[in-house]
């Protein structure tokens, strides 16, 4: 059983809001390395992630969720529910918007989902480094009138402006509690989860139109070399839902697929601390997303959530 620490503040922190509104940038900004990943694609997020962020005197777990967003097929009612389930069981719910955006319906079915929630809710107002700071005033007035928030913090998150001040008023609402994890434990997801995200996040920067959303990656393989201790094999399969996204995602003569690979190698290593030999895979999988069997396969599992 995990002890109490006297005045050792601990808890978890749900991170929510619209779609591409920064919640993996700040994610990654709080922790101090990448264990999100990042796109200027919507719905980047898939299953919550959580970060975690130990000091002397207190360790805050942060939960990464998906944008909140009308769903148009099974995935997109798994990510919703991850969204909703966590606002069940965290101390504090972080509520983020893009200060570039204007409060709209989005914004309004996130506020209706807040609405008699008693966990204290902090409006974080993000990408505060482009607008001009007069526009700052109009929206806080904005949200205001539509809900009695515990606190109201504007921020940028690539900047890192305000992330400070943000953390200090986070731990005054933390109760008491123990230490969670290893204060060496930046994710609770294995590494496993972290390199398929690593290598979607480059498709989802390589490509356009409807590839972003069709994809998802499944190692097959992570072993170590027998012979060269120092390297470390990892095999991947991304998988595509139409003939013609796999033909998008090789490339011509495999010149796309070989960029995704020498960009996600270099962040894989990063991960591992050892030289990887990557190996990736292009396979269709018709129409995955509406498939209750593929998604559990490929990580999206109910009954975590």
């Amino acid at each position: 059983m995990l002890e109490t620490r006297s005045g050792y503040k601990s808890g978890f922190i749900s991170i929510i809001g619209r779609p591409n509104v920064g919640k993996s940038t700040f994610l990654n900004r709080v922790i101090g390395q990448k264990i999100a990943i990042m796109s200027d694609k919507p719905q980047t997020t898939r299953n919550k992630v959580q970060g975690v962020l130990t000091s002397t005197d207190s360790q805050m777990i942060f939960i990464d969720t998906p944008g909140i967003h009308k769903p148009k097929h099974k995935l997109g009612d798994f990510m919703l529910k991850v969204a909703k389930n966590t606002l069940r069981e965290v101390d504090v719910i972080l509520f983020m918007v893009n200060a570039e955006q204007k409060l709209g319906k989005g914004d309004e079915f996130i506020l209706e989902m807040l609405a008699g929630n008693s966990t204290p809710v902090f409006l974080v107002i993000n990408k505060i480094d482009q607008i001009h700071p007069d526009e700052l005033l109009g929206i806080i007035e904005n949200y205001k009138e539509r809900y009695e928030f515990a606190e109201i913090i504007p921020i940028s998150a690539l900047q890192g402006n305000n992330v400070e001040s943000l953390l200090d008023t986070l731990s005054k609402y933390l109760p008491d509690g123990p230490q969670y994890y290893p204060a060496d434990q930046v994710t609770d997801h294995p590494e496993r989860f972290i390199i398929s995200e690593l290598i979607r996040e480059k498709v989802l920067h390589l490509t356009r139109e409807e590839i972003p959303h069709s994809i998802a990656v499944v190692i097959d393989k992570i072993r170590r070399d027998e012979e060269n201790n120092d390297k470390i094999h990892v095999s991947a399969t991304i998988m595509v839902e139409r003939d013609s996204q796999k033909g998008i995602v090789i490339g011509k003569r495999g010149a796309l697929l070989k960029e995704v690979g020498t960009r996600a190698r270099k962040d894989i290593e990063m991960l591992l601390g050892s030289k990887v030999y990557l190996e990736l895979w292009v396979k269709v999988q018709k129409d995955w997303r509406n498939k209750s069997t593929h998604l559990r396969d490929f990580g999206f599992r109910d009954d975590e959530y």
